[in-house]
């Protein structure tokens, strides 16, 4: 007994000491692999490495409270202080393991793109653009951050639409990769800004979203959204400019603007109430409203259901089957549908990004951006 008593404390104690080794290796080979990386990870997925290198190397949070409008410090400060007291060994070995994993999402998706997709245009990296059996697909390609639309995926999609609008495609498409159609306005876009440069962003950014807006007013030929997952902002306001909108039972369309104190944009504060009524449009765009794809289709602003099972093959059977129409018939009958309309979007367009701009250099603006990423960090 005395022997087994002595013996007992002493075999954890080495497997600690091995294992703190081991940690320690596979934490510097890490480091060297991330450097390696050839994508951006995304702003969430490096406040998590910031957060871990931190924990590993200095331990528990230590630093002083940044400044609420500081928002990049702010984050990073969040996100290592949420990590309490983990152990500096149990950091070292999480980081580790969260490098490997993008190590291998990358390598997946680099022998992916080894064999590219057949009618694949060249030029875009936030989106996937494929014309094939007469229809051109635009697909928004951010998984990692739900399809968020920052300011180059922005200049992509005009670039996109407007190759589109060019081709011989009969008919073109926009949809999402991934789980998300998309989460709209990526508000990592509000995050990077100095305090003296406010009014500059806010003018450049009204300027390429009107830019944004005028494209789908403009598009010439039948676009149709196909809405394979959750769908916020921007994103859902300017589904009342394409001609046809599809959407899986799963999707769901939110336009939180007054939580984020800004107002619509897309045409929807003309579109909208008569797409659905101005009681209804009401509840979406001044109360936040969160539409399920039954309730969206039921208010117009959704031509028509699937099931998430089958949403893929149905939709796109039935899109091919456009796509075999005559195509300079379409793209006439869409003119003589649209026309009667169009000035007057462009003037709701205008005259939207300009309270924009107003809304964006608010203080109320501000601290429900800054309430939105502290409510975010705690989840």
């Amino acid at each position: 007994r005395p022997t087994q008593a002595v013996r007992v404390p002493v075999i954890p104690l080495h497997m600690t000491a091995a294992t703190m080794q081991v940690s320690q290796k596979d934490f510097q080979k890490a480091q060297e692999q991330l450097k390696l990386l050839k994508k951006d990870p995304g702003n969430e997925m490096k406040l998590k490495l910031y957060a871990l290198f931190k924990q590993a190397t200095e331990g528990p949070c230590n630093a002083p409270k940044p400044g609420m409008l500081d928002f990049v410090k702010k984050a990073k400060w969040d996100a290592w202080n949420s990590l309490g007291n983990m152990s500096q060994d149990d950091a070292r070995q999480k980081y580790a393991e969260l490098v490997s994993s993008l190590v291998s999402a990358e390598s997946a998706r680099q022998k992916k793109e080894a064999s590219p997709e057949e009618g694949r245009h060249d030029g875009y990296e936030t989106l996937i653009v494929t014309t094939k059996n007469n229809i051109t697909k635009i697909m928004f390609n951010r998984p990692d951050r739900k399809n968020a639309i920052n300011h180059q995926m922005y200049r992509e999609i005009i670039k996109a639409l407007e190759e589109a609008g060019k081709n011989d495609s009969t008919i073109a498409v926009i949809t999402g990769n991934g789980d998300y159609y998309s989460s709209g306005n990526d508000l990592n876009n509000f995050t990077n800004v100095q305090p003296g440069e406010m009014e500059k962003m806010a003018k450049e950014g009204a300027v390429l979203l009107k830019d944004f807006v005028d494209h789908f007013i403009d598009f010439p030929k039948p676009l149709i959204a196909v809405v394979n997952g959750p769908a916020i902002g921007i994103c859902v306001t300017v589904l009342g400019l394409c001609d046809l909108v599809y959407a899986s039972d799963r999707a769901t369309f939110h336009s939180p603007f007054s939580q984020l104190g800004q107002s619509p944009e897309g045409c929807s504060s003309y579109l909208f109430p008569k797409i659905m009524g101005l009681a209804k449009a009401s509840e979406m765009l001044l109360f936040n409203k969160k539409l399920t794809a039954a309730e969206a289709c039921a208010q117009g602003l959704v031509t028509e259901v699937f099931p998430d099972s089958s949403f893929q093959k149905e939709v796109w059977a039935r899109l091919e089957a456009f796509a075999s129409l005559p195509k300079n018939s379409l793209a006439v009958s869409k003119q003589l549908l649209r026309s009667l309309e169009k000035e007057k979007l462009h003037a709701v367009n205008s005259r939207e990004c300009e309270v924009l701009i107003e809304r964006w250099l608010s203080d109320e603006c501000v601290n429900a951006i800054v309430s939105f990423f502290q409510n975010k960090s705690k989840l």
